[in-house]
């Protein structure tokens, strides 16, 4: 039967035979005549007893003895200590017999295996890279009491701050133990509640938004973001901060941050104290020069900031870079902004100069990498707008390093300027961590159109270390199936200029209409800024789009248009699309605008000659001390055909442009059909209203709600002649829809259920008073 010993702290220590040595060595002392420790120690001999695998001459120069060296009494104590402390022995004792030091040592057994027991929620081979002790090394007391800590912190990590971790050794013969280390994972510490005092301009449920960590739910089983983790509160507090100061806090403080502990032990009370101040907005805006021969007019026609907006140090940090680059532009390269805040407490105004001002003459000596073993030097190195020997430029460094952080490659990074070889010289170290970036997925869709759909996706997002992107996904439904490859390169000749090369392959069975389609095509594009907001993507597609079985078996039951329409057509098409997009990264954070313009022109070869245009504005705001989102959007499209009629596979058919309608249920039917088929339009244009808000019920619970009203239509067909001869009718009939909805974060994913009721329709429209949609991976 195994004899399991534990170990660690005081007792340890005696059981390990440290204390007796010390008193071995003390009663050798006592032993020798009073005089003699006055005297110092003079050995002609160092006799080594009890060592088999240590080398005396390793337990010689821990000692640090020389032969015919005179010692004294604590010189010999210090000699002891440093075989003690090496750590490779259970047992030290220091004899001095005359002439002779005898050292007796019995060596700590060296580890045969290491288990780990008890656990399930982190595996053996993880657990085994958090560990110093080795197999086939010497067992250490004081190392394996310094790994089930540091097996422990990885349990609390995961929120488990219950968990418990005893060192066990099993000995075997040969001077061997088996280390085992007993787990008792413990349940999730969770945050049963976030809460927060000394917030007046902001709600809790606004707060608790904005904060990585979350509180437990009906889910929290399956949540792992309401774990408690201590680190995580520090990046909270930050992200507090963040949000305050864009929106003119600038006198934002957490005061503390108190975490009580639940009676039973599981579950942790949250309550972030913070000071909100004075909100200020922006007052008084100048240019000043104290640069010699520096206009600051041209420099100032870049300021973009609004005298009364809300204070932001990102619009401040915005217009130091524009003015920067202006400076870059004409040559200045160590011109420095620097903004002066004036503030003015009585109208609640702060007034900003920005001063130009020559900076220090220190240049860029060289940017050091490290860390990276798979992703190359380059892709970190494009991230910097700076290159060896450029003068260096504090905010581009920081600028550079978020731009590091964002590219999602890495756990950790750092970037740190450093003195270079002269006073004059910058050396630039970044050091980075990498994590997994490819994934395999598989996934579930449902909504009540399509019914239950099934996808696998595999994604590489750091292809061969390159930065590049590439994917293969796989989606089939009960009446579709759509593949597709995507490749993207990122940083074309390391410039912000972003290639994308898209080919599918996607077909439909009768899906809401009685025929089949077959969609091939290669698209390949070109994205780069127009400015800081505007971008523009150039695009070339080549497609083969094939309407087949129109009717089934029944061709005649259904519009003459669709059966003339059967058949391939092959198209070679060129397109732009022009975006402003100001949602994420603009200067007020409570508000965005979306503005999209698109026109593709097919007749470069193909059997298609056709123009399509769509236009689409959006914009969002936040109201109500943020509580609500409104937002605003018109949308429309138009393609027209020069050599011939426009097909169904082109035309509109209102599908997922005005909500409380099934697909393909309006717009232009042709009635006289056995099978009513909707036709599509040349035109569309949608106007849709909606507001999001909280229900009041927990935050953790991930509900909130919406309202939504859509005003548009789909019109216009080139040719209308129906079943029978009859005309079908493409006039311009306006729809009108009003709508609640009910958001759901939910484990399963986003879910959104809408319900909604037509005010103005045509008899002929098809209606879907509920829909719900959700996508999920596992």
């Amino acid at each position: 039967m195994d004899r399991r010993r534990n170990f660690g702290g005081k007792s340890g220590l005696v059981r390990s035979g440290l204390a007796p040595a010390a008193i071995a060595i003390s009663l050798a002392f006592t032993a020798l005549p009073a005089p003699s420790f006055a005297q110092d120690y003079v050995f002609s001999t160092v006799r080594i007893e009890g060592n088999s695998l240590i080398e005396d001459a390793t337990i010689l120069k821990f000692a640090g003895i020389a032969r015919g060296t005179s010692m004294s009494a604590a010189e010999l104590n210090d000699a002891y200590q440093r075989i003690a402390d090496s750590g490779l022995f259970e047992a030290v004792e220091l004899v001095p017999s005359g002439g002779t030091l005898v050292i007796r040592v019995v060596e700590n057994p060296t580890i045969n295996v290491i288990n780990f027991e008890g656990n399930r929620r982190i595996e053996d081979e993880e657990l085994a890279t958090v560990i110093k002790s080795q197999s086939r090394r010497v067992f250490s007391a004081a190392q394996a009491e310094a790994d089930a800590a540091a097996i422990a912190q990885a349990y609390a990590d995961q929120g488990r701050l219950s968990a418990r971790v005893e060192p066990r050794i099993i000995k075997r013969d040969g001077n061997r133990v088996d280390l085992a280390f007993e787990i008792r994972e413990g349940r999730v510490t969770e945050i049963e509640r976030l809460s927060f005092t000394g917030n007046q301009a902001y709600s809790d449920w606004r707060l608790r938004r904005v904060l990585e960590t979350k509180q437990a739910g009906i889910f929290r089983r399956l949540v792992q973001r309401d774990s408690f983790i201590g680190d995580r509160t520090e990046f909270d507090k930050q992200l507090l901060k963040d949000f305050y100061n864009s929106r003119g806090y600038v006198d934002f403080q957490v005061l503390s941050v108190a975490s009580e502990y639940s009676r039973e032990r599981d579950a942790f009370f949250l309550t972030f104290n913070v000071r909100e101040g004075q909100q200020f907005r922006f007052g008084k805006i100048t240019t000043v020069s104290e640069y010699e021969g520096v206009d600051p007019a041209e420099y100032a026609e870049v300021m973009k900031i609004r005298d009364g907006a809300s204070y932001s140090p990102l619009a401040i940090d915005t217009t130091i870079t524009k003015m920067e680059a202006v400076a870059l532009k004409n040559g200045l390269d160590f011109l420095r902004v620097e903004p002066r805040v004036t503030r003015n407490e009585r109208e609640g105004t702060l007034d900003v100069a920005f001063v130009l001002t020559k900076g220090p003459r220190v240049f860029v000596e060289r940017i050091d990498i490290e860390g990276n073993a798979t992703t190359l030097d380059q892709v970190v190195r494009r991230q910097f707008r700076t290159v060896e020997g450029d003068p260096f430029n504090p905010r581009e460094i920081r600028d550079a390093a978020e731009r590091i952080r964002a590219l999602g490659f890495f756990a950790n990074s750092e970037v740190n300027p450093t003195q270079g070889t002269g006073a004059d010289q910058v050396i630039v170290d970044v050091n980075v961590e990498e994590k997994p970036t490819g994934s395999l997925t598989f996934g579930a869709s449902y909504s009540v159109a399509n019914g239950v759909g099934f996808n696998i996706g595999l994604s590489e997002a750091n292809f061969l270390g390159r930065g590049q992107y590439v994917s293969v996904n796989l989606n089939v439904g009960a009446d579709t199936q759509n593949s597709g490859i995507t490749f993207i390169e990122p940083s074309v000749l390391d410039r912000d200029l972003k290639f994308r090369f898209n080919t599918y392959y996607n077909t439909t069975d009768k899906d809401n209409a009685a025929y089949n389609t077959t969609r091939i095509g290669v698209q390949p594009s070109f994205e780069f800024p127009l400015s800081d907001f505007t971008r523009m993507e150039l695009r070339y597609k080549l497609a083969s789009d094939e309407l087949s079985e129109v009717g089934g078996d029944t061709p005649a039951n259904s519009s003459p248009i669709l059966v003339g329409e059967e058949g391939k057509e092959v198209s070679s098409a060129i397109g732009y699309t022009v975006s402003y997009d100001t949602r994420v990264g603009g200067m007020d954070p409570t508000r965005g605008t979306l503005l999209r313009f698109s026109q593709d022109f097919a007749g470069l070869g193909g059997d298609v000659e056709q123009l399509t245009t769509t236009a689409l504005a959006s914009h969002q705001r936040k109201i109500m001390r943020e509580d609500v989102t409104v937002r605003a959007e018109i949308e429309g499209g138009v393609v027209h055909r020069f050599n011939g009629d426009t097909r169904i596979l082109d035309r509109y058919t209102g599908n997922g442009k005005i909500r409380g309608f099934e697909p393909n249920g309006i717009g232009p039917r042709d009635l006289n059909a056995v099978n009513e088929d909707a036709l599509g339009g040349n035109y569309f244009a949608v106007a849709r209203l909606e507001a999001e808000f909280p229900l009041g019920l927990p935050t953790e619970y991930g509900i909130s709600g919406g309202v939504f009203a859509d005003v548009g239509s789909v019109w216009g067909l080139d040719n209308t002649t129906g079943a029978g001869g009859a005309a079908v009718d493409d006039s311009l009939n306006l729809r009108a829809v009003i709508g609640f909805s009910v958001f759901w974060e939910s484990v399963l994913g986003p879910l959104r259920f809408n319900f909604s009721h037509a005010l103005k329709k045509e008899d002929y429209d098809r209606t879907q008073n509920f829909d719900l949609t959700v996508s999920t991976q596992f």
